[in-house]
């Protein structure tokens, strides 16, 4: 029964949030007056569909996304075509899906917080402090108790762990309780890429034993600027982990289809809260994934609007474009192939899909 309550959990994530994506692209192009032929759940072949002004509604057997068809994607001959519209338009209409996800995640957010959801509060103790680390630079102890960073009261780990890797490669404040008694306030700078083992500050910590458990809900009005809050520091959180795999600090953990469901199963555990804030973070990985730049990606889309932009007007041919995005399409749906064969193999031999 777990089992069914986690697929059926995950796939109507993943449905509210490509529908999200899919209304982004839908109502500008409604807008702009652009043809919509197709709105699609799931990728082709069709299980189900029907027409309503124009416009095919349809549900698809591969529940891995979503689609709008628009007339006239690459060709400005068809009549409402998209290609036929102006710059301004084009980027618009193609940009729209990643918009839609980037916004979601405010009102799944802030939900969040609305809802009643569980804080653990246990002390953070320095257990060990790396030799040459800014830690031991800056005269961190061994048993000193973590109190704070830039004034934000710690709970737990996870806020030292989330709090460092905000404010990665700039000075922070700690505010630590040493084992006399007596606080201090140490100014720090976390590293981009510490040593093997050592943490960006050069810090293990502990949690004490015996954590308190509060059951607490924020009204409306707190809870909207903390799920905005919320949000902005997501992103931060994204654009620093892209930085520390182009540096080399860490490397990319790839988790396809199953491995999401498994994540969506152990979320679901925690209560509906915390399921939204999972959603939220997923939605924003779909919106700047899909502004990348790659071929059959909304990004690539754009890309190519851009370059007709820089040649002057002058247009790839269509049947060039439709090609590439074909190509692209192709070795998207292998990879997601691939990775979902990483995940099955990862559950066969460790009983996990997560790396």
């Amino acid at each position: 029964m777990s089992v069914l309550i986690t697929l059926i959990t995950f796939v109507i994530m993943l449905v509210i949030l490509v529908v999200a994506h899919e209304l982004g692209h839908f109502i500008t192009a409604k807008a702009r007056g652009v043809t919509v032929l197709e709105f699609g759940i799931g990728f082709p072949p069709r299980i189900w569909g029907i027409k309503r002004g124009g416009t095919i509604y349809s549900i698809n057997a591969l529940p891995l996304g979503g689609f709008v068809k628009l007339a006239g994607e690459e060709d400005p001959r068809v009549p409402g075509s998209l290609a036929g519209k102006g710059y301004g338009t084009r980027i618009l209409v193609l940009s729209a899906g990643s918009l839609m996800n980037l916004l979601l995640p405010l009102i799944l957010f802030s939900v969040a917080f609305m809802l009643p959801h569980n804080i653990i509060t246990a002390p953070v103790t320095i257990e060990t402090v790396a030799v040459g680390s800014p830690a031991e630079a800056t005269g961190m102890k061994v048993g000193d108790t973590i109190l704070s960073i830039n004034g934000k009261t710690i709970n737990n780990i996870a806020d030292v762990q989330r709090l460092t890797l905000l404010h990665l490669g700039q000075q922070i404040t700690v505010e630590v309780k040493h084992q006399d008694g007596t606080s201090e306030f140490i100014k720090i700078v976390p590293r981009w890429k510490p040593p093997a083992g050592q943490g960006a500050m050069g810090i293990v910590t502990r949690s004490g034993e015996n954590p308190v458990i509060t059951r607490v809900s924020e009204p409306f009005w707190r809870a909207v600027p903390l799920g905005f809050q919320e949000c902005v520091e997501t992103l931060i959180l994204f654009k620093n982990e892209i930085v520390r795999w182009i540096i080399g600090a860490t490397t990319p953990q790839v988790t396809g289809p199953v491995g999401m469901a498994e994540l969506t199963g152990e979320v679901v555990k925690a209560g509906i809260s915390p399921l939204m804030e999972f959603a939220a973070f997923i939605s924003i990985n779909l919106g700047i994934i899909n502004l990348l730049p790659l071929p059959a990606l909304d990004g690539g889309r754009i890309a190519f609007v851009l370059l007709e932009m820089v040649r002057g007007g002058r247009r790839i041919s269509p049947r060039t474009e439709g090609l590439v995005h074909l190509i692209g399409f192709l070795l998207l749906i292998a990879l997601i192939l691939v990775v979902t064969y990483g995940d099955i193999i990862n559950i066969v031999t460790t009983g996990s899909a997560i790396p």
